[in-house]
């Protein structure tokens, strides 16, 4: 199976519960050594040194992973197709197709392709979530101030 295909499957039970416990395991070790900039690490009969960045995407991979999570890593400034895009965002293609056409993601166009760059797409779903988190505060201060119950 190749990993592409295998990273869109949902953990088993068991792969859930070590990653659980490797991900805690790796918090305290990176907790307890805050300073450190390289970790070796062994597998099998090789030693690999890897940076203190990609520990920390290991850990939040394995957090993920232990939630039942599938996982893929993509780099930030990779571009995305529109239905990459909208798979991302759990919209449909023609509704991600609107919002880049009103403008509110930025696209290249690749042929007649069009484009997303993950980090645009990322930063309008921040937009998108901060906005949502507004409107939730807002209505939930309308349901206090008319004590229905909230």
């Amino acid at each position: 199976m190749s990993a592409e295909a295998k990273a869109t499957e949902l953990p088993d039970r068991d792969t859930a519960e070590l990653a659980r416990d490797s991900a805690a395991a790796l918090s305290r070790l990176l907790a307890r050594k805050p300073d450190v900039a390289r970790a070796q690490v062994r597998l099998d009969d090789t030693d690999l040194v890897l940076p203190r960045d990609a520990l920390l995407l290991l850990r939040d991979l394995l957090s993920e992973l232990a939630q039942g999570n599938a996982v893929t890593v993509v780099p930030t400034h990779a571009e995305l197709t529109t239905q990459e895009a909208a798979n991302l965002l759990n919209v449909s293609r023609p509704h991600l197709v609107k919002l880049v056409e009103a403008g509110q993601i930025p696209c290249s166009k690749v042929g007649t392709h069009r484009r997303i760059r993950y980090q645009d797409l990322m930063q309008y779903k921040t937009r998108r979530d901060q906005q949502a988190r507004e409107a939730m505060d807002a209505l939930t201060r309308e349901a206090q101030d008319l004590d229905m119950g909230y």
